[in-house]
């Protein structure tokens, strides 16, 4: 009788899986919405997430071709897991590819992703910001040299296994509308707020609408030796998660010490370089003055670190760079000179809250601001604030970087 029921429940798992296998497949072709046959890039960074994208699509009947890029290797990088387009994880791209049958391609792209990602990293802090380089990484080296790749290749789309979505609007309208993933744990719609219109039109995401626990599923069905691989949990250039390391390499001056001064003035110690410290931080400033401190401001041009209690984190404002805008305005601008609602997310790791944007004078013309109609904590210049619609909040609608940041009135 035992053996029976083991045998029951083996194949009741078998059954399981094998409509979970279906049922992702289907979950392709319509992310995709392009004819069987079609040619599709597949963004391959040896992770579980794009194998099995890759393989899904290989699964579906399109003419799907592998592309891996080099991005980088600091030694412990080539038998480092888990990171993302250096060392093994490349040797996992490439075996995958093999496994699924698609043609497989490896492209060096070390110096642009250097300039680009990893320099305006460490650029980033050496002028007091919190920078978010996956989002520089998508915005740049991903979604447009490799989209322009795609496209030499012969693609009519590039798919990638990020866990967001692409739907077109249920109203009509020929310009597709990226969304929230359906597994909220995995939402990624934040890193990926700079998709232009045009990429946007380009790009596919299979996994948009599956959860973490059913693509391992699949890729064990599919018999893919990285269905057990571990997610990256660092960025990907970091080693062991100390960005500081990379930094006092490529830029050392973010090493010089200076002063640690309390908002009314008082100097309380010193610090060991600017780039050691991000807004709303409170362990590690070694200071002891009674009340919890926070990092509430760094000035980088005088090397201070301005510390203050939790209220002075709190921010009513913020100002706005590098916009994007998927809605139905033509531009981020245009919607901050409608005062449009939206709800905005400061941090991957928070909810949006909502606000008003509006159009102020600056510099180079008007520039966009957010007011909040709730006050949010410790925001954070170099960071992104990505705008979801109120009527619909799984729609997002475009986003900018932080610029500024106006304390609020207490």
């Amino acid at each position: 009788m035992a053996a029976m029921d083991a045998d029951i429940a083996l194949l009741d798992t078998a059954t399981t899986t094998a409509s979970a296998l279906d049922r992702a497949v289907e979950q392709a072709r319509a992310a995709v919405g392009l004819p069987v046959g079609t040619r599709i890039v597949a963004a391959m960074s040896g992770g579980v997430d794009s194998t099995v994208t890759a393989a899904l699509l290989a699964k579906a009947g399109y003419d799907v071709v592998g592309v891996t890029l080099q991005l980088y290797d600091h030694g412990a990088a080539i038998s480092r897991k888990g990171a993302c387009c250096a060392g093994q994880d490349i040797m996992d791209a490439r075996m995958a590819a093999e496994r699924i049958g698609i043609p497989h391609y490896v492209l060096d792209y070390e110096s642009r992703f250097k300039e680009q990602v990893i320099e305006d990293f460490a650029d980033a802090y050496l002028r007091g910001e919190t920078p978010i380089p996956c989002v520089r990484c998508n915005q740049t080296v991903k979604f447009r040299d490799l989209l322009d790749v795609a496209r030499d290749l012969g693609a009519e789309a590039m798919a990638t296994g990020h866990y967001v979505q692409r739907a077109m609007p249920a109203s009509g309208g020929n310009r597709p509308q990226l969304r929230r993933a359906a597994d909220p744990a995995k939402d990624q719609s934040y890193f990926l707020f700079a998709t232009t219109p045009e990429q946007l039109d380009f790009l596919r995401f299979p996994l948009g609408g599956m959860d973490k626990p059913t693509v391992r599923l699949v890729a064990a069905e599919l018999g893919l030796a990285i269905a057990d691989k571990p997610d990256s949990q660092d960025i990907c250039f970091v080693p062991e998660g100390k960005y500081t390391t990379v930094i006092d390499k490529i830029r050392p001056q973010g090493a010089l010490p200076g002063d640690m001064v309390h908002m009314d003035g008082r100097v309380l110690g010193r610090h060991e370089g600017v780039t050691r410290y991000t807004i709303g931080q409170r362990r590690g400033l070694n200071i002891a003055v009674g009340d919890p401190l926070f990092v509430v401001k760094i000035d980088a041009d005088k090397r201070q670190v301005i510390v203050g209690p939790r209220e002075a984190l709190l921010t009513q404002a913020l100002s706005l760079k590098e916009g994007n805008w998927l809605g139905a305005e033509d531009s981020l601008e245009a919607a901050a000179a409608n005062g449009a609602p939206v709800l905005a997310r400061v941090r991957s790791t928070r909810e949006p809250v909502p606000g008003r944007l509006a159009l102020v004078d600056g510099p180079n013309g008007g520039e966009p601001r957010l007011v909040f109609d709730v006050l949010e904590e410790g925001v954070a210049p170099g960071q992104a604030c990505v705008l979801y619609d109120p009527a619909d909040p799984e729609r997002v609608l475009g986003g900018g970087f932080i610029v500024a940041t106006e304390r609020a009135a207490l």
